[in-house]
This record gives C-alpha cells, sequence and structure tokens, in this order.
C-alpha cells in the first residue's frame, strides 16, 4: 500500500502552517511535505513534526522571487551566488526537519532545453546541489512542470527530466514524477512511471485537469496506487493539491490508505 504525504502548503490551509502538521496527523498521514517552510523557525516547525509523530517526505529550495515570476534559480545563467545561497537555507531546513529529499526547481528559460548556457548551468547547479546535500544524507529531485501551469519552465515532459538526471549521472538526484504534470503533458502515465522508475526519487499526485483531489477528474488512481504496489515503489506519495472545499470534506479517498489511530 502506498505511503502518503499531506502537502502542506496546498493541504490543511484554513490553518496557520504551523498548526498544520497536527490537522495532517488527525486526518491520518504518516508523513508531510512542505514546498516553501522558509517563514518560520526550523526548530519550530521540526518541533511540531516531532510532536505529531510525522516523518519528512520533502521540502522544496528556495525558488527566488516568485512576485517577479522566478520559479528556481538553477538553471538561470549569473544567478550562481543566489543558487549557492539557496542550498546553504536549504540545507538548514532539511537537517532540522530531517527531510529526505529536496525539490531544486530549474526556472523559467528562454528558448527552453535549446538554451544550451541555461541547460550547462543548471546541470552544473544540480552536481553542486547533488554534493552538498549528499554530504549530509539528503537527496536531490527534479520535476518536469506542465506548460499550462508554468509557462517556459526548462523542463516539462517527464523524459527531459529523466534525460537530465541520466546526463547529469549523480547518483545522488533524481527525478520527481508528478502524476498531474505527467498526464497533462504525457498521457499513458503508468507507463511512463516504469519507464522512469529507475530515476525517480518522489511521487506527487493530484486530479486532473483542475488540481483538486485525486478522485476527481480524469485518473483513475485507484489503478496508479495498485501500479506503483506492483511495480515495487516505496517511497511517499506526495498528496500536492488544492481542495475543492476543506481539505477534511475531501479526503474521502483516503480513508482506505489512513494510518491507524490518526
Amino acid at each position: 500500500m502506498p505511503k502518503f504525504a499531506a502537502n502542506l502548503t496546498t493541504l490543511f490551509t484554513e490553518r496557520p502552517l504551523i498548526e498544520r502538521f497536527a490537522a495532517a496527523a488527525a486526518a491520518g498521514f504518516e508523513a508531510v511535505e512542505v514546498l516553501f517552510p522558509f517563514d518560520h523557525a526550523p526548530k519550530a516547525l521540526a518541533a511540531e513534526r516531532e510532536a505529531h509523530g510525522l516523518a519528512m517526505a520533502l521540502i522544496n529550495l528556495p525558488n527566488g522571487d516568485a512576485a517577479k515570476g522566478e520559479r528556481g534559480l538553477a538553471a538561470l545563467p549569473g544567478r550562481e551566488a543566489d543558487f549557492r545561497a539557496a542550498v546553504d537555507v536549504g540545507l538548514t531546513f532539511a537537517t532540522a526537519l530531517k527531510a529526505p529529499l529536496v525539490h531544486v526547481m530549474a526556472g523559467v528559460v528562454e528558448g527552453g532545453l535549446a538554451n544550451a548556457k541555461a541547460v550547462d548551468t543548471y546541470l552544473a547547479n544540480l552536481a553542486y546541489a547533488g554534493d552538498a546535500f549528499g554530504a549530509e544524507g539528503i537527496g536531490v529531485t527534479i520535476e518536469p512542470l506542465n506548460v499550462r501551469a508554468v509557462p517556459s519552465y526548462l523542463i516539462a515532459h517527464q523524459g527531459e527530466g529523466a534525460a537530465i538526471v541520466r546526463r547529469l549521472g549523480h547518483a545522488n538526484v533524481g527525478l520527481q514524477f508528478d502524476f498531474f504534470h505527467a498526464q497533462i503533458m504525457d498521457g499513458d502515465v503508468t507507463t511512463k512511471f516504469a519507464e522512469f522508475l529507475p530515476v525517480t526519487r518522489h511521487v506527487q499526485i493530484a486530479g486532473v485537469p483542475d488540481r483538486h483531489e485525486p478522485d476527481t477528474g480524469e485518473v483513475n488512481y485507484g489503478y496508479v496506487f495498485k501500479r506503483l504496489d506492483a511495480l515495487g515503489y516505496d517511497g511517499y506519495v506526495g498528496c500536492e493539491y488544492h481542495p475543492k472545499t476543506t481539505t477534511e470534506a475531501g479526503l474521502g479517498w483516503f480513508q482506505p490508505y489512513r494510518r491507524k489511530g490518526g
């Protein structure tokens, strides 16, 4: 049976972030992930995680100036110093929260993968992050984002992400396979997942096309979850969706999988 992690950036948003750990535990989740925890003290977040017996599945690296449309720094030539500063921040939070994985966002890039300078910058920065986090026993992931959600993001297809991972060849850098993005860009999602499982380190889900609960939309997640088990995926499945109403009201899909006593 898959292990599910509540994404505290998108779920339980009726509460401040610091209170969402308790809500996730009460709902029966055994783990959580947080995209951008950086407005809170690492020790305070870690204390909440520990108090409620939750594992930490993943955090993101700081992604630059969101107000200016930045969605990551790793593939932006000339921003290497900013990227390394973001790695330092990410290390502080990941070690405090005991996160085994950190997602490194590439960024919006003119010309996409045809921009050789951006790709070279991306590979060099990923190698740096892979070394830095690897020294602390923390893995690095990269994630293709669909073109509707983030136009001009460097990687949009699962195959593009897998190709970057393989080209880099760093044992500490892998793919983050989000079924929401994969269905929009590629379809045939369980076949794609099986193809890229050797380089996959983390999975995320959401209903397609509206990014609501996974029991809404066009993807049969009951079948997807069975395939994850059959293929031997043993990592966490991050629930990165936006509830149609409240989080608790939409958790009917989760009841067969919830942690006992939650």
